[in-house]
């Protein structure tokens, strides 16, 4: 079954940010992962913290956290960190 990784974020520095996705997402592939999309949310109900969410598909729950805990993935984290402030969620 497909799980799908959701990152709500709120840009800190829009080149960090830039520079950090471009090279997530090279870490995708080793996981058969995907972005299913990405962009500015509408709230339908409550509140919501950060504007924007990504979600990344990959083809289960081991494979998502293989990624997220991949070198290749760890490796970029102190990018991100100064790109976004952020919660990822695993489903």
């Amino acid at each position: 079954m497909p799980s799908y990784v959701i990152v709500d974020l709120t840009p800190i520095n829009k080149e960090k940010l830039g520079e950090y996705s471009a090279l997530a997402a090279q870490t995708f592939s080793p996981f058969n992962g995907h972005f299913v999309a990405k962009g500015e949310t509408e709230i339908l109900h409550g509140d919501g913290p950060h504007p924007l969410k990504a979600v990344i598909e990959f083809p289960d729950k081991e494979s998502a956290r293989n990624w997220y805990h991949s070198d290749a993935y760890q490796a970029l984290i102190p990018l991100r960190e100064q790109g976004m402030a952020c919660h990822f969620h695993l489903i």
